[in-house]
């Protein structure tokens, strides 16, 4: 038994993470770790907390993010993930990660969701683990590498076609030097101009560095409307071709015409399972959000603007309202707000609950953090999930709600010991209130913190409390996949 401890949680009722029943018990914390669960009424500690009423689980990992930068700027930037309970993030999705390629002048879409050249300054994986390390975020940072940014490197920004084999090459090396430095996987996000043009034969090639590495490969598919079916056996093959684990991102059946797709798809993406590795995740919302791309509107898809280099003061705008007081078409309008971000409305609610419900499904929030007038999955997502879609709904239980959030993705992306409650993984934690916790963001008011997150715990260490108080803006770090057979 332990007799003292840094931290006891009292009487909190407990969802470990690994989908089980719930259960009452104590937690005890030393240092960075768990160190015992159960009853602890013998135990000490220098500070207690009574949680009766409250729940306790694994601190939520967010399984797609594009915080490469909000990591570096502190906790002002990362309080829209701890306010959640967030306690890890995985950067480097759909293709678009800080390292390892510098830039000279402002990136091209949707690179330029990450900032200016001025944040483009890392020429290896391994400086941007050392900025890290010198300067430890706020929250635990897994990380991918991009395709895109690998593109641009290697073919000197022409990106509008196919790589040569040696430039292919190039990009396999910069990868497998990034794994080696600490980075976990491999993204494209082939639906996306810089990136489009690569032929399925450049992706296998480049992520031929994940089979040595033990890597993942995670993908922004190239089409998620009519050949959404095609682009999943692209990506299945991919995955196979190398031997390695695959995640769909963000996975979606966009447009009108493809509502209810879902059960297609799902079908697809079960039988491969049988036979390999994937895994996807999706966010808790019937709208999108990327950069603006004129020749991609529709008339029947609502968009509204979330930034606006030339007319910073359109964000937040309907895309209807702006062309209306500028007397213009959509795609005018659009083409003189770029480079600028948008929120999509190509969804519908039966596909998000369907795809959310499945076994494979992880939870990741895709929020932008950099926009002006952000999606409200920035702020909301999580919560969401627990209290609008488990709680009121009823669409999984909580305990599936959590294990969706935290030990499945932890399993997903090689966390060890992360992601579950249990005596020796570490305490990345999050206390709430199971009554009341809900998403409060929206899509007029998208950056009001959620209801019911009580206190965030990063490595044994606050990294938020509920109304404010001391938190630690140097609690998380670098973690990196640990796959099956890869020391």
């Amino acid at each position: 038994m332990v007799q003292r401890v840094d931290l006891i949680i009292r009487n909190g009722t407990v969802f470990d993470g690994t989908g089980a029943p719930r259960f009452a018990a104590d937690i005890g914390i030393v240092g960075d770790r768990i160190a015992a669960v159960g009853d602890l009424g013998a135990t000490t500690a220098d500070r207690e907390i009574m949680a009766d009423g409250l729940a306790v689980a694994p601190g939520f990992i967010d399984a797609h993010t594009h915080d490469d930068r909000a990591v570096l700027c502190g906790p002002e930037c990362m309080m829209c993930k701890m306010s959640q309970g967030v306690t890890t993030v995985v950067v480097g999705n759909c293709g678009i990660s800080l390292s390892p390629v510098r830039m000279r002048s402002r990136p091209v879409p949707p690179l330029d969701l990450l900032g200016d050249e001025s944040w483009w300054t890392f020429g290896s994986f391994a400086e941007y683990a050392e900025r890290l390390s010198r300067d430890p975020p706020p929250i635990n940072v897994c990380a991918l590498i991009g395709h895109m940014s690998l593109r641009i490197e290697a073919m000197n920004g022409d990106t509008q076609r196919a790589a040569t084999d040696r430039e292919a090459a190039h990009m396999a090396r910069r990868l497998s030097e990034a794994l080696a430095q600490g980075a976990s996987g491999f993204s494209t996000g082939l639906y996306y101009p810089p990136n489009m043009m690569a032929p399925t034969d450049e992706v296998i090639a480049v992520a031929e560095a994940l089979r040595r590495a033990g890597g993942l490969y995670v993908t922004h598919m190239r089409n998620e409307a009519h050949d959404v079916v095609t682009a999943i056996e692209e990506t299945l093959q991919i995955g196979r071709s190398v031997n390695v684990p695959v995640v769909i991102s963000h996975h979606k059946c966009t447009m009108p015409e493809n509502f209810g797709r879902s059960a297609e798809t799902l079908s697809v993406i079960e039988a491969a399972a049988a036979t390999q590795r994937v895994d996807f995740d999706v966010y808790p919302y019937v709208a999108g959000s990327t950069v603006l791309i004129p020749d991609r509107l529709r008339d029947d898809v609502p968009v509204r603007v979330t930034w606006s280099v030339a007319h910073p003061e359109m964000a937040g705008r309907m895309l209807d309202d702006v062309s209306r007081a500028w007397s213009t078409t959509k795609r005018e309008a659009a083409e003189r707000l770029l480079p600028a971000g948008a929120i999509m409305f190509q969804m519908h609610e039966t596909d998000v609950r369907r795809i959310m419900s499945h076994k494979l499904a992880m939870i990741g929030s895709d929020g932008l953090p950099h926009d002006t007038f952000p999606h409200p999955r920035l702020w909301g997502t999580f919560p969401r999930v627990i209290g609008h879609y488990a709680r009121d709904l009823g669409l999984f239980s909580m305990e599936d709600a959590v294990h969706k959030m935290t030990g499945h993705t932890a399993d997903v992306f090689g966390l060890h010991d992360r992601g579950v409650i249990r005596a020796g993984a570490y305490a990345d934690m999050v206390l709430f209130d199971p009554a009341t916790v809900r998403d409060a963001a929206t899509f007029d008011d998208p950056t009001r913190p959620a209801d019911g997150i009580v206190e965030t715990w990063v490595n044994g260490r606050t990294s938020f409390v509920r109304g404010g108080g001391a938190a630690d803006p140097h609690a998380g770090r670098l973690v990196s996949r640990q796959a099956a057979g890869v020391a």
